[in-house]
């Protein structure tokens, strides 16, 4: 299981994707919708194996956990 993590960005214009298996090991995204962008990002990008995404705030509370379970399973 793979770990994602949206957490705002130091001058709260935006969040970083933060991620221990992505291409790049952080991603920047602005607004309007973030938040959602990185989400559906990760999502994406997880297709093939099982992955938490959780979302934080400013504070490093997590505000809301998506679970994606991978598409690509071996027969």
């Amino acid at each position: 299981m793979h770990l994602r993590e949206v957490r705002p960005h130091k001058d709260n214009r935006g969040v970083n994707l933060i991620s221990d298996a992505l291409a790049f090991d952080r991603r920047w995204y602005g607004e309007p919708d973030a938040s959602s962008n990185a989400t559906g990002y990760a999502k994406l990008f997880s297709r093939s194996h099982d992955v938490v995404i959780r979302v934080c705030d400013t504070a490093g509370n997590v505000i809301e956990t998506h679970e994606h379970v991978g598409e690509f399973k071996e027969p």
